[in-house]
């Protein structure tokens, strides 16, 4: 009986270890609103080359002269590097534009469908929630 009880206790918990990735990761109409456009300009204040996604923090002012930080999610590096980026091109204090959708929750949140970069280039960013542009 007690190895019956421990066989069904570690089988229980090695199903729910395999279910917990899952949940991290969420769909985009999940979180994004696809009607809400972002479109926001500032510099860079943070870049994270990290899975399930990229993602960077960058400063907007609005239109009142009120500055917030804003978490700007991408796709996977590995998407990214097939569209033209390495882990080197957004640096901290590069000015950037980002056009994507905004959170469903109005957090300081935006998935990015292309960025343009500092020197110019706009780069698709490989969003889960729109079809993009590729690099031009």
């Amino acid at each position: 009986m007690r190895i019956k009880t421990s066989f069904v206790l570690f089988a229980g918990l090695g199903l729910m270890a395999a279910v917990f990735p899952a949940l991290a990761h969420h769909s985009f109409t999940a979180q994004y609103d696809r009607s809400k456009p972002a479109n926001l300009k500032g510099p860079v204040t943070k870049v994270e080359w990290i899975n399930p996604h990229a993602r960077f923090f960058m400063d907007v002012t609005d239109a009142n002269g009120k500055t917030a930080n804003w978490e700007i999610e991408l796709s996977a590096p590995a998407m990214l590097m097939r569209r033209g980026w390495t882990n080197r091109s957004l640096k901290i204090k590069d000015v950037v534009t980002v056009v994507g959708s905004l959170a469903k929750d109005g957090t300081n949140l935006a998935n990015a469908t292309s960025v343009t970069l500092a020197d110019g280039k706009k780069v698709f960013a490989g969003s889960s929630g729109g079809d993009g542009d590729t690099t031009q």
